[in-house]
């Protein structure tokens, strides 16, 4: 319904569109969406079996890999040189095929020395592999 505000009554039709019915409907839409959608989740029921309890699988720890902001580089707190690496990443790699690596490496070191130590990871044929950073 539009109100005529002209002072001469002439039967010009404001060019707003009335919201409140849009408004109106789309609460209602979402009240329908907000009381139907947890009943989706649940709709097989399923009665499990019984079993005997099993241990959950060994959680492998992550080797914690870092390069400082002097370059060096440390293999679980341990410094080791760029050319020993590649050996000892394949000792360990040998050792455990399912190896995991988290990179740490200090915001001021040179990106070659960091390019290099993935270069030779992936020469170690690691290839779980985790660049921590920190949150901003």
């Amino acid at each position: 319904m539009a109100f005529n505000t002209k002072e001469d009554g002439g039967d010009d039709v404001m060019g707003e569109i009335n919201v409140t019915p849009l408004v109106d409907v789309m609460l209602v839409l979402l009240v329908v969406f907000i009381v139907t959608a947890p009943l989706l989740t649940n709709a097989v029921q399923v009665n499990l079996p019984k079993t005997a309890e099993t241990a959950p699988p060994e959680e492998k720890e992550a080797v914690y890999l870092s390069v400082d902001a002097q370059g060096k580089i440390f293999i679980a707190k341990q410094e080791i040189a760029l050319e020993a690496l590649e050996t000892e990443l394949k000792t360990r790699h040998d050792a455990d095929p399912e190896l995991a690596l988290n990179l740490n490496a200090d915001d001021g070191v040179q990106y070659g020395i960091v390019a290099k130590v993935m270069a030779t990871i992936e020469r170690a044929g690691i290839t779980k592999l985790a660049v921590l950073t920190a949150p901003q």
